[in-house]
């Protein structure tokens, strides 16, 4: 009896797993898009100190050990107030010549190579977001 049910918690796992792959993962992504190279823009990363609550682990002695989180002083620590960005703003977007001026955030490796590339040349990539962000 152990067997079978072992064999079907498998079978059903398995099923789960083919499914879940199958499963519509195209909108997940963005599709790529390609265009004319207009120009690119790199946002740097900005931070400032700020001050948090330490809190450390404080447990009390006697029959039933119970423990709670205290306050114990602050600390600093580095808060982002804005994130490293990487963009690009194309022209003729998917070969609308109309659709000029559309900024697409991208990540580093697209960046670099977009950047190398010469003005008015046909790039292709895909888009971090469908938000673009930049």
């Amino acid at each position: 009896m152990f067997r079978t049910r072992l064999g079907a918690a498998g079978l059903t796992a398995l099923l789960l797993a083919a499914l879940t792959a199958c499963g519509g993962t195209s909108d997940d992504a963005p599709d790529p898009v390609h265009g004319l190279k207009d120009t690119v823009r790199h946002t740097a990363r900005t931070t400032t100190r700020a001050t948090r609550p330490h809190l450390v682990k404080h447990c009390t002695t006697g029959t039933h050990r119970t423990c709670r989180k205290v306050q114990d002083g602050t600390e600093t620590y580095r808060k982002e107030l804005r994130p490293e960005r990487w963009c690009v703003r194309l022209d003729a977007v998917d070969g609308d010549r109309k659709r000029n001026d559309v900024w697409y955030r991208v990540d580093r490796a697209d960046y670099d190579r977009i950047m190398a590339a010469d003005d008015h040349t046909s790039v292709q990539f895909v888009p971090l977001s469908p938000d673009n962000g930049c």
